[in-house]
């Protein structure tokens, strides 16, 4: 990790923590070394930064490309190992970039759902994820974020306050990647219910 992004992690743990009651559950569900997709449900445009901020190692994500046009954004996206990918089309180069990074051994994260909730619900599983996980032999950690969308809607410019859970779940391991959407649904189900059992159990 570089001595940068410990810098970062630290600034951002901190205003999380203090604004947002960031609470964050199943970090030792993430391998500490090696190739890992971490699959997130996509609630808010920090999502990439609550997720990590919890990570004892840095973590890659791809970025719709027309944030790339920027040049002074661009560049600082990239210094945080971001990547562009087309949303609309079949990105070939987008989707070699993901398995390289992996079989490098990079943390990869992903948002399967494609886009921003716009009602706070998780929107179904694009395809893709299960090819990428399959090709690079990686397993994945799924991520449920909760709370973020009521922080950081898209329909707000800037966020407001709230509550913020994190949770990474057991990884999951299959050959087969026509089951990726049921199984990775399946992950967010169970995170979402034992961290409820938890925070009700704090309380």
């Amino acid at each position: 990790m570089r001595l940068w992004w410990r810098w970062l992690l630290f600034i951002f743990r901190a205003i999380g923590m203090a604004l947002f009651q960031v609470r964050l559950y199943g970090i030792e569900n993430v391998p500490r070394k090696g190739g890992v997709i971490l699959a997130c449900n996509h609630q808010s445009f920090f999502d990439p930064v609550l997720v990590g901020m919890g990570l004892p190692r840095e973590i890659h994500f791809m970025a719709r490309r027309s944030l790339f046009k920027n040049p002074v954004f661009g560049a600082l996206i990239v210094a945080l190992n971001a990547f562009p990918i087309s949303r609309d089309s079949r990105d070939v180069k987008g989707v070699k970039e993901s398995i390289a990074r992996l079989q490098s051994g990079c943390a990869l994260l992903i948002f399967p759902e494609g886009t921003r909730t716009r009602d706070g619900n998780v929107a179904p599983v694009k395809a893709g994820i299960g090819m990428i996980a399959k090709r690079a032999a990686v397993p994945i950690v799924p991520v449920l974020i909760e709370g973020a969308y009521k922080v950081w809607p898209r329909s707000r410019i800037l966020p407001g306050p709230g509550r913020v859970n994190v949770s990474f779940g057991p990884a999951l391991r299959w050959s087969d990647a026509k089951e990726c959407g049921d199984r990775l649904s399946e992950g967010w189900r169970g995170l979402y219910q034992r961290v409820h059992r938890k925070v009700q159990r704090s309380i």
